[in-house]
């Protein structure tokens, strides 16, 4: 009976200092000298691919670049789809995601968020030629949006009656509209200001108002992770305090950018 006992306290035993290393996510980040950042690399301009080099660059990738230098690591980047995200860091395949990710309830139930280092405004775009005035012209429309994005949880909240159609990425949805196989497209305002500037001279678009939603986008990192959490909003406070977040901000958006973009928010804690 005794050997039993013995037995049973050892696995116990086993079994919590195994829970106690996978628990501290920072140590092991600091132990290994490399964070693995998830990021998509296909959103300009907060990540993609560099024309001349192909080295994926942006908004996102400098984040990344901080965080690392927070930690005294080296970087590395992941690159990851919209849909995929959460799962590769649940999974433990990325250590952060900096992926336009955008707070929503029921993702803040799965993963912890950062404070917020950006904040998006979600908009929908038509053709010109279709003569759509405003965002509600386009109830019980197709309107296209990248799967598993909040964009497509925004189209779905601000317009209900809509059918919306989803593809992988920002580029094939945009695709859709302009081809006419959809009458709205879903994106950030960002990303349809560089669309709307791409097609001015052959197929003109309207970015319609109002916004569909104002997004605050995060840092994410596993729950349970407190540690990894607070380093990290501890650099972007840092980072907010020094002037970097906002020279980050200028450099990808800025008045010297296509862009033309004033920043109006400070890194903060999003407010659920």
């Amino acid at each position: 009976m005794r050997h039993a006992v013995h037995t049973t306290l050892v696995v116990a035993v086993s079994l919590l200092a195994s829970a106690a290393a996978c628990a501290d996510q920072l140590a092991d980040i600091k132990a290994k000298g490399t964070l693995v950042c998830g990021t998509l690399g296909t959103a300009e301009p907060f990540s993609f691919p560099n024309p001349q080099t192909r080295e994926i660059q942006g908004y996102d990738v400098d984040f990344c670049q901080a965080l690392a230098k927070g930690l005294g690591v080296k970087l590395e980047l992941k690159l990851i789809s919209v849909a995929a995200r959460i799962p590769e860091l649940q999974q433990g395949r990325v250590d952060v995601l900096a992926a336009n990710l955008g707070w929503t309830p029921e993702r803040a139930e799965q993963i912890a968020y950062s404070e917020a280092y950006y904040v998006s405004q979600q908009k929908v775009a038509a053709r010109h030629a279709d003569n759509f005035k405003a965002t509600s012209d386009l109830a019980g429309k197709r309107i296209s949006a990248t799967k598993g994005s909040t964009s497509e949880l925004a189209v779905k909240k601000a317009l209900p009656t809509a059918k919306t159609v989803t593809f992988q990425d920002p580029p094939a949805a945009f695709l859709a509209m302009q081809q006419g196989k959809v009458d709205g497209f879903a994106v950030s305002e960002l990303m349809l200001v560089k669309f709307k500037q791409q097609v001015e001279a052959t197929t003109p678009i309207d970015i319609l108002e109002p916004a569909l939603m104002a997004e605050a986008w995060g840092v994410g990192v596993r729950k349970g992770e407190a540690g990894l959490l607070k380093q990290v909003n501890d650099t972007l406070a840092a980072m907010e305090k020094s002037g970097e977040a906002t020279r980050i901000f200028d450099k990808w958006l800025g008045v010297g950018t296509p862009y033309k973009l004033q920043r109006s928010f400070k890194i903060e804690a999003i407010k659920g």
